[in-house]
């Protein structure tokens, strides 16, 4: 039988500790701060040009990634050799970001069939994560981006590639935009790569929203911004071997369906707001037994729905809400179809050069999925995070996030341990650099 053992006055005390540590090397770094990764580099400015605090964009910031990644003289650091049609960067454009943490939390890894539990009140997550990024403009049109993760979550022996795609800003003179690789549908309303928080933005994950392999136009019709999708839909983890001809032929099917996922935004700005509609439609597979993890061979209709706002006050404070509703036909029995709810809302404020906060309140609601004694009770989810940032360089900050989970626990009640068994409360302490 599970019991919330947590002490919640551990994960207090710790935090208490941590903080003093960071305050105790404020003290001790230098006022200078400047940074240099990748684009600063090249184009020889600070990361405070496109950073409003690292790794948020400021207006710049956002101007910059919609104009392809490029200033007008991005060829001043290109090697021709004398010939108009090339332009290679004169270094290769590489940068790392690391990020390590202390952590004390709650919950806890709970074997769904068994009910066997592995705890750990205090963790340490060092390195939580190390990325290799590069990315610079090929031409007058084309840019390429790409990330791959060395580490993530205590995760070693291979890389993966997340983010990895070429852009033309203007195919066939048509000033449409397109993407062509991997990226996150997600990113149409908000990045989570470059979010303050170390808490996510959990209801793109939840609702399959991130990661995938497509196509990806973009187009500005006056005030409006349009922009058009078709991916996989399967993630970017799988790959097929073509053996239908003959045996061990070279190439890999990337989908597992004949269909494509189409997703699309339109948004606009409404006195100071920026708003968009999103959509989506496809198709996953079935869950099966026991719990719901397994994956069944049954294509089922998956749409996502919902509302984007953003905006600002003043000239330090950035707010912004996601609703997103969610439809899976058959997902679990083939004649019944399941609603969930996802959402989230957060306020950034930037105190000063040294100091971000943020304040990041995840709420989903599982709906249907409610009381069928599989993993997907789970979606529910109601906390808020609170996160401090004090900024030693542009380019390194420790970070405190204390996360308070507002959501009651249950007691496992059907065949299998499912739903929300332990709390998710968390106290955090790190820090989060890139060069």
């Amino acid at each position: 039988m599970l019991s919330r053992t947590f002490p919640l006055q551990l994960a207090y005390t710790s935090i208490l500790a941590l903080a003093c540590i960071l305050l105790l090397m404020v003290t001790l770094i230098p006022n200078n701060s400047d940074a240099m990764p990748v684009f600063a580099r090249k184009y020889d400015i600070s990361c405070a040009a496109c950073h409003s605090a690292f790794p948020k964009l400021n207006e710049f910031g956002e101007y910059f990634a919609d104009n392809n990644m490029r200033l007008p003289n991005w060829r001043d650091s290109t090697i021709s050799g004398g010939d108009d049609m090339l332009a290679l960067p004169d270094s290769v454009p590489l940068a790392l970001r690391a990020q390590a943490y202390v952590q004390a939390r709650e919950a806890s890894n709970i074997d769904v069939e068994t009910g066997e539990e592995i705890t750990a009140d205090t963790d340490i997550q060092s390195p939580y994560q190390i990325k290799l990024l590069s990315g610079a403009p090929l031409s007058d049109h084309i840019t390429y981006y790409f990330y791959a993760i060395f580490a993530e979550k205590g995760g070693n022996g291979e890389v993966v590639v997340e983010d990895a795609w070429f852009r033309h800003d203007d195919v066939f003179g048509t000033n449409i935009g397109m993407m062509l690789g991997q990226f996150q549908v997600s990113d149409l309303m908000f990045a989570r790569e470059i979010r303050l928080p170390f808490q996510d933005y959990v209801a793109y994950r939840l609702a399959g929203l991130t990661y995938e392999r497509g196509i990806l136009f973009d187009y500005a019709l006056g005030p409006v911004d349009l922009a058009l999708g078709v991916i996989n839909g399967n993630g970017i983890d799988d790959n097929f071997a073509i053996n239908s001809p003959g045996y061990k032929r070279p190439d890999r099917l990337f989908d597992n369906n004949n269909g494509k996922a189409v997703f699309g935004r339109v948004g606009t700005d409404i006195a100071g707001v920026n708003a968009g509609l999103f959509g989506y439609s496809g198709s996953q597979k079935n869950a099966t037994d026991p719990a719901g993890l397994g994956v069944g061979e049954r294509d089922t209709d998956k749409i996502s729905y919902g509302i984007d706002l953003s905006g600002k006050i003043g000239d330090k404070t950035y707010w912004y809400v996601q609703l997103l509703q969610n439809q899976w036909d058959g997902f679990l029995q083939a004649d019944t179809n399941y609603r969930w709810f996802g959402s989230f809302a957060g306020v950034d404020y930037i105190h000063s050069n040294r100091w971000a906060y943020s304040l990041l309140y995840n709420y989903n609601d599982a709906n249907d999925f409610k009381n069928t004694d599989t993993v997907y009770e789970g979606i529910d989810m109601n906390t808020l995070t609170f996160t401090a940032a004090y900024y030693f360089m542009r380019n390194v900050k420790g970070v405190i996030e204390l996360n308070l989970d507002l959501l009651d626990t249950v007691p496992q009640s059907g065949n299998y341990f499912t739903g929300h068994l332990t709390g998710e409360n968390y106290a955090l302490a790190g820090f989060d650099a890139a060069f």
